[in-house]
């Protein structure tokens, strides 16, 4: 049986614990609302940009020859890009994605096709590289905090994949942000991309009626071809800022749990010091007693 001074050494020891989970818990909520305001942000330039691309694309009078719009008549490959984090101490933030990462891995080779693998944050990289996956590419070190750069250079490997045929279609797993509790684990293909961009509405022909004709220069066929690839990049960068705010989120809500444990734990821990500081009172007296009744 644990005495008095054991107690205290493990009350002592939780409670330095609770506040490290404190602290993580209140700068994940800081991270939290700037990647929340960053989303936000992102989404006027993510319309504008599907906007733009089916402007040009009503005035392009053929895109066949896009190879980023490419559909094949024949799928054989497909690249499989998990988005997760460089830390763990998230819940099961980056174990979900995973898990679907490989279902659908499972998936595609029941299909009889083939799967490759870019990872994206250490967590998936180090997954993926303890079952022996083979990796195309591997991005790490900014999942806290991504920037465009990055969106652009993961973009960049994915259409070098899929324009030189190693890939016929890529898709991103990542975990969509709804709430600090609550994280929705997200299929998307970003390549080919999808011939819907290049659709528009009722609304958006009659304000190119009210605007009138425009004169492209280049052609553009041409300009499509360049906004092709950025439209890929927002998407994938889209999706990072999604999964970072999603790992702070659920890393927020680890930390208040495990915080609410440590509470716990401690509270149950001083109730047993104190039963325990109360037998050695009660065994003290005992003593004191049968010492006097000796002397009698």
């Amino acid at each position: 049986m644990s005495n008095v001074q054991d107690y205290k050494r493990r009350i002592r020891s939780v409670s330095n614990t609770r506040k490290i989970t404190r602290a993580m818990e209140l700068v994940a909520a800081a991270k939290l609302r700037r990647a929340q305001g960053r989303i936000e942000a992102m989404r006027p330039y993510a319309d504008t940009m599907r906007e733009l691309i089916a402007g040009v694309g009503r005035a392009a009078g053929s895109v066949r020859g896009l190879p980023l719009l490419e559909q094949r008549e024949t799928v054989e490959t497909v690249a499989i890009v998990p988005l997760t984090g460089d830390r763990g101490l998230a819940g099961a933030f980056n174990a979900q994605v995973m898990r679907h990462a490989f279902a659908l891995e499972r998936e595609l080779q029941a299909e009889g096709l083939k799967v490759r693998w870019v990872a994206v944050g250490k967590k998936g990289r180090s997954t993926l590289t303890f079952r022996r996956r083979e990796l195309d590419g591997a991005h790490v070190g900014f999942t806290d905090r991504p920037g465009y750069a990055d969106a652009q250079a993961i973009a960049h490997g994915l259409g070098e994949l899929f324009t030189s045929r190693e890939a016929d279609r890529v898709v991103l797993v990542y975990n969509t942000f709804v709430s600090a509790l609550t994280q929705r684990i997200t299929e998307q293909d970003v390549l080919p991309i999808s011939a819907d961009i290049l659709e528009t509405s009722e609304e958006e022909r009659r304000d190119d009626l009210l605007r009138g004709d425009f004169i492209f220069e280049p052609e553009p066929e041409q300009i499509l071809e360049r906004l092709l690839p950025v439209y890929v990049e927002t998407q994938v960068y889209r999706a990072l800022l999604e999964s970072s705010a999603s790992e702070q989120g659920a890393r927020m809500t680890a930390m208040r749990n495990a915080s609410k444990n440590a509470g716990e734990l401690i509270d149950t821990l001083t109730l047993q010091m104190n039963r325990a500081r109360q037998a050695e009172i009660t065994q003290e007296i005992l003593e004191v007693v049968a010492g006097a009744d000796a002397l009698t």
